[in-house]
Formats: C-alpha cells, sequence, structure tokens
C-alpha cells in the first residue's frame, strides 16, 4: 500500500495541495519548509526524539513519512501549548495506542 501525503495551504482565500512523496529524502532547510516551520524548530524534534534517530551522516536527511509526524508534532504544540517533551510523551502514547489497536484488529481476524 503506497501513502501519499500531502499539505494544504490557504492563503488569502486560495487553497493549494502539494503533494509530498514518502520515499523522498529533504535537507533541513526543504523539510522545514516543507513542514511551515524553522530549521531550528525541525532541530528540537531531533534533540527531543520526536523524529526518528538517524545516524551522524544523515542527521539531517528527512523522508516524506517524517512530514506527517512533525505536523502532528506542531498541532499538539499548538492546540495544548505543550513543551517539546510533553509533545514527545503525548506522540509516544499515541504511537503506543495505534499499535494495540492493530493488535487487537489482527487478533479479531485469527481463528481461536
Amino acid at each position: 500500500m503506497t501513502t501519499i501525503y500531502y499539505r494544504e495551504i490557504v492563503s488569502d482565500g486560495c487553497e493549494q495541495t502539494e503533494i509530498v512523496d514518502e520515499q523522498r529524502s529533504f535537507d533541513l532547510q526543504h523539510f522545514a519548509q516543507a513542514c511551515g516551520q524553522s530549521p531550528e524548530w525541525v532541530l528540537q524534534l531531533l534533540e527531543y526524539d520526536i523524529l526518528p534517530n538517524r545516524p551522524d551522516s544523515r542527521v539531517h536527511q528527512f523522508f516524506g513519512d517524517d512530514i506527517s509526524r512533525a505536523r502532528r508534532a506542531y498541532r499538539l504544540q499548538r492546540d495544548f501549548d505543550a513543551s517539546f517533551t510533553a509533545v514527545a510523551m503525548m506522540l509516544d502514547l499515541i504511537d503506543e495506542v495505534q499499535n494495540l489497536r492493530r493488535q487487537v484488529k489482527h487478533q479479531q481476524f485469527q481463528p481461536h
């Protein structure tokens, strides 16, 4: 299954949509631009392990699927006035709930 990520920008009543390939890689500047945030904000996501750790040689290489996590982190930070530490914990809990839901759904389809 292929997931296509996109972002919608509403400016002066006009809506634009940008398609982002999940396998496409971004450097720090382009990733920050795709997320609508500053490079410094993105570096905070790495510092607080909100985005997956990368080897030193690829520390500033990001992928399309990182965009949705970064944007979710921003929404949590904005909506709850949350610190990076709180956002990291909230995302970990959200991930855990999603994993548990997948396990339950998988078990429902297995014969007993």
